[in-house]
């Protein structure tokens, strides 16, 4: 396995790990609590929250944010500038104008399971869970689950069809079974 890169200039706090192999580029910044996971790609200006997980072998592009809440299971792949929030109600001040603490919110969580795929500029609202394989669009706006292979797109995301697990679309075959022409795949799911 390849050794651990962190560019001079990403900040990795020293209460986060970071797993062998994984490459942390220009500018990135990986908070306290923070793990990242082995054989992992942090490109330039990724900004990774407090406590946020990281599977192995995710890959997650330029200026990317994944707010505190996040937990991305392996394999996942962020596109350039995908943010992750995590509060549905935000405000700088409460009623009273008084400023925001921590105390004052309550964050959400996102979970996206394994192999799936954001993105670019994708936009994911807390308290949503994106199933293994599924695919976000370039630009979608994600304000509830993702099953395991959908293909969602749009503000917000609608349903667009299904995945495979090599990152392209199904179609339906003439015996009636949803198949990926590239890799020959047939697949069964639950409509």
């Amino acid at each position: 396995m390849s050794a651990t890169t962190i560019h001079p200039t990403a900040e990795i706090s020293p209460e986060a790990q970071v797993g062998e192999g994984t490459q942390v580029w220009h500018h990135a910044q990986v908070r306290e609590g923070a793990r990242i996971g082995a054989r992992c790609t942090l490109g330039k200006g990724v900004y990774i929250d407090r406590d946020v997980v990281v599977g192995d072998r995710c890959k997650i592009q330029n200026r990317a944010s994944l707010f505190h809440g996040v937990r991305l299971a392996d394999g996942v792949f962020v596109g350039p500038h995908a943010v992750f929030t995590n509060d549905r109600f935000p405000r700088a001040v409460n009623g009273d104008g008084t400023l925001k603490t921590e105390d004052d919110w309550e964050a959400g969580t996102i979970v996206v399971r394994e192999g799936a795929s954001i993105g670019a500029g994708a936009v994911i609202l807390p308290n949503v869970t994106i199933g293994a394989w599924a695919v976000i669009a370039a630009g979608a706006v994600v304000t509830s689950d993702v099953r395991d292979h959908a293909l969602v797109k749009g503000n917000p995301a609608r349903f667009a069809g299904w995945g495979c697990s090599c990152g392209r679309p199904v179609t339906m075959s003439e015996a009636r079974e949803w198949y990926c022409e590239h890799c020959r795949r047939a697949w069964r799911f639950g409509e």
